[in-house]
């Protein structure tokens, strides 16, 4: 796989497939995690005199024109971290794209509007997917693939976009691949996983791996109460995917008998009422032991017991990788449990890797450095997938 060190960009328009996906409130910016991410890529391309043009998704339009997913916000935002003006065009591949695009000069930067108002983006027909990625193209002269966030996608810019131009790797996405090849090639033991995050079902392909890789897990999140059902706990109204209870039994099976210390919370906090996440206002859970639940409470964080028996079990790890929270982070009452497990990263000697998407959030609104773990990925569901051994549609056409 070429990187962006490979291709000539001087005086070169280069179209950039970034991932700009990040939550807004209203135009607000909340977490610009991922605009920080990708800033050194794009900044490295001006520095070496390229026209710049980057595009990304946010959100989920239906690949037609709605302004709460513009990606305006996103493109303020990326001027201010490279300190320099990027101009915006309205449209993807549109009169507004093809100007703004042919009036750059060197060392210039564009973002092009949301690449899914465009239904082509993510078609799943080839010719439809293939002929907006051939306008895509004719905007460009070579293609750096840097959005981690969206390469296990088949869409347009990611999978069909660098077939038509000369491509690498930008320095995002060759961090993030190198990355998780320690994970998964001649890993550092005691190799300890956390994983949280509301389903058990998104995570089943992944556990079913890393139980033939790790020497530990850890289990959290909505995701435990799964499992505690299938170990014949009651759960109350807990998150409950009954129909993966069988699932739950096998790997708990699996990993006992692989030697695979496979940990599930001994207490939780527990309330009859979801919290306000809004107002956060104060929720007084009750604690309870993990095998009673009551009928008519909910599951929502892992209880102080837990924090403590999950530090313990990362605090001798040679590697680790966490993927999800641990409770309902977003509110300061049930924020605990993923306080702990991310300090418990800071406090070990362990290459840390913190897998994207809830757990990054996370990390950011704790408050923790970011710079204090070994690497905060960009990619939840990329990382999962790649650890899950699948094939990523946006690596393999970055290939030679």
């Amino acid at each position: 796989m070429k990187t962006i060190d490979d291709l000539q960009v001087a005086g070169r328009r280069v179209f950039v497939r970034a991932d700009l996906n990040v939550p807004l409130d209203g135009t607000t910016i909340t977490d610009d995690g991922r605009i920080r991410a990708v800033a050194p890529t794009i900044a490295k391309l001006v520095e070496r005199g390229a026209k710049v043009i980057v595009a990304s998704h946010l959100g989920r339009p239906k690949g037609a024109p709605d302004p709460a997913f513009s990606l305006a916000p996103a493109a303020r935002r990326l001027g201010e971290i490279l300190g320099q003006d990027v101009a915006f065009a309205t449209d993807t591949v549109g009169e507004s794209a093809r100007s703004v695009t042919a009036g750059l000069t060197d060392g210039q930067v564009a973002v092009l509007e949301n690449l899914r108002f465009n239904a082509g983006e993510t078609s799943k027909d080839d010719a439809e997917r293939g002929a907006f990625a051939d306008q895509l193209a004719a905007l460009a002269e070579l293609y750096v693939g840097d959005g981690f966030g969206a390469v296990h996608r088949k869409h347009a810019s990611v999978y069909d976009l660098p077939q038509r131009l000369p491509h690498a790797a930008g320095d995002l996405i060759a961090t993030e691949v190198g990355v998780l090849k320690k994970l998964t090639q001649d890993v550092k033991r005691p190799y300890v996983v956390a994983l949280g995050g509301a389903k058990v079902s998104d995570k089943l392909a992944v556990i079913d791996q890393l139980i033939e890789k790790a020497d530990r897990i850890l289990v959290g999140g909505g995701m435990a109460y799964t499992f505690l059902k299938a170990k014949g706990h009651e759960v109350g109204i807990s998150l409950l995917q009954e129909d993966q209870v069988p699932a739950c039994l096998e790997y708990l099976a699996r990993a006992e008998k692989r030697g695979v210390e496979f940990v599930l919370p001994v207490d939780v906090l527990v309330s009859a009422e979801f919290p306000d996440l809004k107002t956060k206002a104060p929720a007084h859970p009750d604690i309870v032991a993990a095998d009673a639940i009551p009928a008519d409470k909910e599951g929502l964080d892992i209880g102080p017991k837990t924090r403590e028996l999950y530090a313990s079990k990362l605090a001798d790890a040679a590697t680790v990788f966490w993927n999800g929270p641990m409770g309902v982070f977003e509110h300061p009452d049930y924020a605990g449990g993923t306080k702990a497990v991310a300090q418990a990263l800071l406090d070990s000697d362990a290459f840390t890797v913190v897998g994207g998407g809830d757990s990054a959030a996370a990390v950011r609104l704790l408050g923790f450095d970011e710079n204090a773990f070994g690497h905060i990925s960009t990619g939840g569901g990329a990382s999962l997938e790649y650890l899950e051994g699948k094939t990523l549609p946006g690596l393999a056409a970055l290939e030679d």
